[in-house]
């Protein structure tokens, strides 16, 4: 399976905050790059050749670039901190055409929710609707002011339609968002952010009617837990076999060996990365295969191994 790609050029970059970093990426060979909607994201191939998903914040009608922001995550895999140290200004990237997962819905009146990072599909949509004038309210929640992307920005451009919190990292500190749920209201609610916020929001609006309140979440599968441990991987096609770390996924190993291989979205939930299993006993973490597919197929950017080997058709 392979998918359209784009390639684009770094044309500049930015510090938001100590740990997140503005990139802006143009068509490479000039020209309007495809439309996007506020909630869209790219899927970009980074420096260390990890495919990530990012949000696009700026205008998508007609866009001579696209924008995204990027946090420095401190147990990266490659991708974030690729991205930090590796793409400069100049700098070439293949990326996958937008894609909206998080799309907005008619209402008569919104509020959006962004915790941290999740700001950015969260600022994309406020800019939007308050171009049309409809209503609408934002709470963004951070640790702390320095640790706030597009403080000034949004604070300029949004005024009292701007709720802030910062809660110091302390969870007795976080948002009480109760008061906006405890009755059910004529709105429609996006919400993006670290799992924890996500959740709480998801408890409290539970009694809302369905179909009320949206989520956007990049990591729908753990990809590496704590109690993960190495295992070996014969590549039948290739002739070789490689050692998968604790903290490393069959596709980062085999990407690291030098071994051609496919991927997109690389959160098992794509389906691109399918490969044909030979032998061994997979531990699927996947949200694609089917049942009866999982006797010989394996989604490599996520799944691991419940037996000491795996034998691929790689």
């Amino acid at each position: 399976m392979t998918t359209e790609t784009l390639r684009v050029r770094l044309t500049s970059r930015r510090n938001l905050t100590p740990q997140i970093r503005e990139f802006t990426l143009a068509a490479a060979e000039g020209g309007a790059l495809p439309d996007h909607t506020p909630g869209s994201h790219i899927t970009v191939r980074t420096p260390s050749g990890a495919m990530r998903r990012y949000s696009l914040v700026n205008d998508g009608e007609a866009p001579e670039h696209y924008t995204i922001a990027v946090k420095r995550e401190p147990q990266s895999r490659g991708g974030s901190q690729s991205m930090h140290d590796d793409a400069t200004v100049g700098t070439e990237l293949d990326i996958e055409p937008p894609i909206n997962d998080f799309e907005l819905t008619e209402a008569n009146d919104y509020l959006l929710i962004a915790g941290g990072i999740g700001v950015t599909p969260i600022y994309s949509m406020a800019r939007k609707l308050d171009r049309e004038n409809s209503p609408f309210h934002i709470i963004y929640c951070t640790r702390s002011p320095e640790d706030t992307a597009y403080l000034e920005d949004m604070q300029s451009a949004f005024g009292d339609r701007l709720t802030l919190h910062h809660d110091g990292g302390e969870p007795d500190r976080a948002y009480d968002f109760w008061d906006h749920f405890e009755e059910p209201k004529d709105q429609h609610v996006f919400c993006c952010g670290p799992k924890p916020l996500m959740e709480e929001v998801q408890g409290v609006s539970g009694h809302w009617n369905e179909g009320r309140v949206h989520f956007e979440d990049f990591k729908p599968v753990e990809v590496v837990r704590a109690d993960d441990t190495p295992f070996e991987v014969e590549l039948k096609a290739s002739g070789r076999t490689i050692q998968v770390p604790a903290d490393r996924t069959i596709l980062e190993t085999i990407r690291q060996a030098g071994i051609p291989t496919v991927s997109s979205c690389e959160s098992g939930t794509c389906g691109t990365c399918k490969t044909i299993l030979i032998d061994g006993t997979p531990d699927h973490r996947d949200m694609v295969l089917m049942e009866h597919e999982k006797e010989n197929r394996i989604m490599i950017c996520v799944s691991r191994a419940l037996s000491e080997r795996l034998v691929l058709d790689l």
